[in-house]
């Protein structure tokens, strides 16, 4: 094979003018080689170019994410300022409104005037003073502010003197319609005197007509009598005749007839006695001269038994009379309550139909039968309910009925035993009584609906917000029970399509809580309640409000009880920026707290006993009267940290939230300790600086306890961990400076020198810090970008953030204790 090969080669270089194919081989594969070279070469410069790429536009997203979260943050912590500088304007607006109306009420007559320049005066400094620590700025500022105050309160001047003004016309025209009713009551009531004395008159001409009739037909009888008297002796009217039996029959008929007579005037008489009764409160002229007319009838009988009974009929008369007077009463009263009730209801209905057509014929044809749908929908389903209700009520009265029937039988069944046992012989069998067995009634199908009344609008606020306990409710309830409540009724006005009841229940509930957080807001329960609260109460509004990004995380059944006809989303807003006022109040509240514990807990109690034995040199001693007296140690900012916590969590506040409180917490330990560390010559020194890392641990420890590490709480401690280890480490040559330079990032650059400046040594073995190392400290920082200031700010507050928690707490399946007072609220 290899002459062949080689016969083969000389072959072509013969035919190729006389060049070797092993050269031109080697040329190729030479050529080959560095084209793979080059390709290797362009390969990997693209890998690292794209490598570098990506890379490079890693970090321009990651510089770019940053500054956005960055300028999302200053964005909110400046929309955050301005909500709370809005509401520190609500409340001087609210106490010029009282200062005006105490003023104005003490200038009236009968008021001295010292006093009211006593109290104006008083409340000038009081709204000085507050001028003076909010506004600590340019004087620029304060003048606007002034002008804005004096601008606002002529403004209410002249409101209140409009609101006088409309006041005194509201009583003149008061006075003009009492003026116009006793006119007209003084014009019905003379009416109504001439009438009953016409009537009067007519029954007293009545009465002497029959009474005339009376005597005569006694004057015919006794006439008869005598006759009769006469004719006996001849025997002509003797009994049996014609004639007797003529006159017998005409004196049965007289008879008859004056019996008659009599009960007319009877009736008569008592009609009249009855009417003098009505008419005593009317006239007293009247009253005092019936009775003689009355005593001339009385004696116009003259036979004992006739008076008798007169009196006795008279006395039954007056009973049937008084009795069918009243049952009338009775029942024209109900009769005009109930016709009252019926003209209401139609009036509304009919103001109701008006809107409902003036809407309808503005509205285009299709538009027209979809409105009239929804309002018979709507009628329906209020029909609906009204007859769920009267089915619950009737359900009730049976269960109460069941539950006698229940306790009858078992009587019955006992006196049965009873009787059985007494009346069977010894051989017989007694049979045992069969007790009620106890069926469970199947619960209702319940929608996650509370239904009440617009009139129990302010008792539902009254009773669940302004006087509720929250420490009762805390413990002993589900956490966020009044925001589920109120979020129920809100879904029952939702469901009857009622906006103006939507707007008023939300209107209510916001207004009362910041009427109780005005009137509580220094109590740290009420304040973290109203918290936990208005988050659970937001986030039920997002929940339930139908968009599909919040229903990700719902069950089936509560995507059913979404709002159908409402879009909160502006309510959300609002109720949002509540919270965050909310929030505001609670760190305000905490620090109150929390800052007279800082200090002695943080830097003056000796944790570790013994390592400050010996005290700086040069100083004397005063930190040491602060730890024996056992105020304050690290052992009681811990237990207070424990306290807020557990409070927070039995109220049911956001996992997150609760986060974010403790990072607030944790910066203003940290800002205040520091603060006074460079404040205080004797707080800089070796030992105080391992007591400060110590202090530190046992706080981080508190944080791994809780389960709070990745809070960012440990972050805001780095300032102080910082100043610590700079009391610590050596501070001499310039390595040393390098590595204080790299170590304390959180620190600027006036506050390790401050340190600097400040470090004592413990005894005579340590140096203080030279100068020249100071001025190697600075040279070194001096191109380092950060603000020149020395002390943190105290009064800095996180922007905080909501972020959406559902709930998994069915709707349905909420109960209402009785112990809230609201039993006018009905589920649904």
């Amino acid at each position: 094979t290899e002459t062949k090969w080689k016969r083969n080669q000389n072959k072509c270089g013969r035919e190729g003018g006389g060049v070797a194919p092993g050269q031109v081989l080697s040329e190729l594969k030479d050529e080959n080689g560095s084209l793979k070279k080059e390709k290797d070469d362009l390969n990997r410069r693209i890998q690292e170019q794209s490598q570098q790429m990506t890379e490079k536009m890693a970090r321009a997203i990651a510089q770019e994410t940053h500054q956005l979260e960055t300028d999302l943050n200053e964005e909110r912590s400046r929309y955050q300022n301005l909500l709370s500088d809005h509401l520190h304007l609500e409340e001087k607006y609210d106490d010029l409104k009282e200062e005006m109306a105490r003023s104005s009420n003490m200038s009236k007559p009968g008021h001295r005037r010292t006093d009211s320049t006593h109290s104006s005066n008083e409340s000038e400094y009081t709204y000085n003073s507050e001028y003076a620590e909010l506004d600590e700025g340019s004087r620029a500022g304060e003048d606007m502010t002034r002008g804005i105050d004096t601008s606002l309160t002529l403004k209410l001047q002249k409101r209140v003197t409009e609101l006088e003004q409309e006041k005194q016309s509201l009583r003149n025209e008061l006075e003009n319609k009492e003026e116009q009713f006793q006119r007209a009551r003084a014009r019905d009531d003379a009416e109504f005197r001439k009438a009953r004395g016409a009537e009067l008159e007519y029954e007293s001409l009545k009465r002497q007509e029959l009474e005339s009739e009376n005597k005569k037909l006694r004057h015919d009888l006794s006439e008869m009598r005598r006759s009769l008297l006469a004719d006996a002796a001849t025997g002509a009217g003797a009994p049996g005749s014609p004639a007797y039996k003529v006159l017998l029959d005409q004196l049965n008929a007289s008879c008859e007839e004056l019996e008659v007579r009599k009960e007319e005037v009877l009736i008569l008489r008592s009609q009249l006695v009855s009417q003098k009764e009505a008419m005593h409160h009317k006239d007293e002229k009247e009253t005092m001269t019936e009775p003689s007319v009355f005593a001339d009838d009385v004696n116009k009988l003259k036979d004992a038994d006739e008076l008798k009974q007169a009196y006795v009929g008279l006395k039954d008369t007056n009973r049937l009379l008084e009795h069918q007077i009243q049952t009338q009463r009775r029942t024209y009263d109900s009769e005009v309550e109930f016709l009252r009730g019926e003209l209401q209801n139609v009036k509304e209905e009919n103001n109701r139909q008006q809107q409902l057509l003036a809407q309808n014929l503005q509205l285009p044809p299709e538009a027209r039968i979809e409105a009239s749908l929804q309002h018979e929908i709507t009628r329906l389903t209020n029909e609906n309910l009204d007859l769920m209700e009267q089915l619950e009520k009737q359900d009730r009265t049976i269960r109460k009925l069941k539950k006698q029937l229940k306790v009858y039988s078992k009587r019955i069944g006992e006196m049965g035993v009873g009787q059985a046992e007494g009346q069977t012989s010894p051989g017989q069998m007694v049979e045992e009584p069969i007790h009620p067995v106890n069926i469970p009634r199947r619960e209702k199908d319940f929608q996650g609906m509370l239904e009440y009344k617009k009139e129990d609008e302010m008792k539902l606020v009254k009773n669940l917000i302004l006087e509720l306990k929250p420490r009762g409710v805390a413990v002993n309830l589900i956490p966020g029970l009044p925001a589920y409540i109120l979020f129920m009724c809100l879904r029952h006005a939702d469901y009857l399509n009622d906006d103006q009841k939507v707007r008023t229940l939300l209107t209510s509930t916001i207004n009362s809580i910041k009427k109780i957080l005005k009137k509580r807001g220094d109590d740290f329960e009420t304040v973290s309640f109203w918290l936990a609260n208005t988050c659970r109460f937001l986030h039920c509004l997002k929940q339930y409000s139908g968009d599909e990004a919040f229903m990700k995380l719902n069950t089936s059944r509560q995507n059913e009880h979404c709002l159908s006809n409402f879009d909160l989303a502006e309510y959300r807003q609002v109720i949002s920026d509540l919270a965050i006022q909310i929030y505001q109040q609670l760190i305000k509240c905490l620090e109150n707290i929390l800052l007279s514990m800082i200090v002695p807990g943080m830097l003056e109690h000796e944790t570790i006993q013994g390592v400050s034995g010996v005290k700086p040199t040069g100083l004397r001693k005063r930190t040491s009267s602060i730890a024996d007296e056992g105020t304050y140690t690290l052992d009681s900012i811990l237990r207070q940290l424990s306290a807020f916590h557990s409070t927070m969590c039995q109220h049911g506040t956001d996992p997150e939230l609760i986060k974010q409180v403790v990072k607030q917490l944790f910066y203003i330990i940290g800002a205040v300790t520091l603060n006074n560390l460079l404040l205080r010559k004797d707080m800089c020194s070796w030992s105080k600086g391992m007591q400060i890392r110590y202090n530190v641990s046992q706080l981080e420890e508190w944080l791994r306890d809780k389960g709070l590490m990745t809070c960012g709480a440990k972050e805001t401690l780095e300032p102080l961990i910082q100043a610590a280890q700079l009391l610590q480490v050596k501070k001499k040559t310039d390595e040393d400076a390098e590595a204080i330079c790299s170590m304390c990032q959180a620190l600027t650059t006036a506050q390790i020198v401050k340190v600097l400046n400040l470090y004592t040594p413990v005894n005579e073995f340590e140096e203080r810090v030279s100068v020249a190392f100071i001025r190697t400290i600075q040279t070194r920082l001096r191109d380092r970008c950060v603000s020149p200031q020395l002390l943190m700010d105290t009064k800095m507050i996180y922007p905080v953030t909501f972020p959406f928690n559902p709930s998994c707490v069915a709707l349905e399946t909420i109960q209402i204790p009785s112990s809230l007072n609201l039993s006018f609220l009905t589920r649904v």
